[in-house]
């Protein structure tokens, strides 16, 4: 039996989706609301007869099959583009695919991305946030901007910025600290990287106490709780300057702790693309600044 005419919105939602994991941030990207996401994928999996994603607990999790159509979609609506930029007298655009670190982009980069975008037009800069732990072919990406030591196994890393941490919490709070000690009576809120408060509390000449409770994998949650008045977050000061300036958040303690700084990586044995090289200068330019 033929199979029906697959309708190209669907397979273009479908693109977005796959590549932001995200039907929500599927959405933010087509500007459209995340239910017509659903729809419209819900629609294309009737049509073809197969799942091609699973719906769980943890958020989307792609099946086989749409791991197959993927690739074959990114390409088509990529080499499409070209072509339609070309029929237009508009210069061949490049695809680049960045994964990055959530605190980096909101903190940092998204600000300045458009000035970027305005000085190379022949780029189709794509960015999808991660919290840290991205495996770069594996989701599809060209490059991405991590934070840790760097010398990841099987990657190239340049060094963008440091991040020093330091305690930030709600100004209230802070008004009360008048010594590191004080923290030992304040909710610690941590992150999955369970060295950072040890390492701080020891640059600050305090013993450590036992920090317990919930594990948050986010900066960016980290922070909110902070602001909300639930503790102290351990937390690198650059990239919630805004928060600062808000008066969400303050510093009460000019101690600070380093935990790595975030870098550029990309797989060793990927061959820099025009758009790689043209983004890692102009990266490394606006960070060393």
């Amino acid at each position: 039996m033929d199979r029906p005419d697959l309708p190209l919105n669907a397979l273009r939602v479908f693109e977005v989706a796959m590549r932001q994991g995200s039907f929500t941030k599927a959405a933010v990207e087509l500007r459209v609301t995340q239910a017509a996401v659903s729809h419209q994928v819900a629609r294309l999996e009737d049509l073809l007869g197969v799942t091609l994603f699973l719906r769980t607990s943890q958020g989307l999790v792609p099946t086989d099959e749409g791991q197959r159509l993927f690739p074959v979609l990114e390409h088509g609506f990529d080499a499409m583009a070209r072509v339609l930029g070309r029929l237009g007298g508009q210069r061949d655009v490049e695809v680049l695919k960045v994964g990055v670190n959530t605190t980096f982009a909101l903190g940092w980069l998204m600000p300045r991305v458009d000035a970027f975008r305005q000085a190379h037009p022949e780029i189709d800069l794509r960015i999808s946030t991660n919290n840290n732990r991205v495996e770069i072919l594996r989701e599809g990406l060209d490059m991405a901007i991590r934070f840790g030591a760097g010398g990841w196994t099987g990657h190239d890393a340049i060094p963008l910025m440091k991040a020093p941490l330091a305690p930030l919490c709600a100004p209230g709070l802070a008004a009360r600290l008048r010594h590191p000690s004080d923290l030992r009576q304040v909710t610690l809120l941590r992150s999955y990287r369970s060295a950072e408060w040890p390492g701080w509390f020891e640059a600050a000449g305090v013993p450590c106490p036992l920090v317990k409770g919930p594990v948050f994998d986010s900066s960016v949650a980290l922070a909110e709780l902070a602001a909300s008045g639930a503790g102290a977050a351990l937390l690198p000061v650059a990239m919630f300057e805004r928060f600062i300036a808000q008066g969400r958040l303050a510093q009460p303690f000019c101690v600070t702790f380093s935990a790595g700084r975030y870098y550029l990586a990309w797989p060793s044995d990927r061959p820099a693309t025009r758009a790689m090289n043209t983004f890692s200068r102009w990266l490394t330019g606006q960070s060393a600044g």
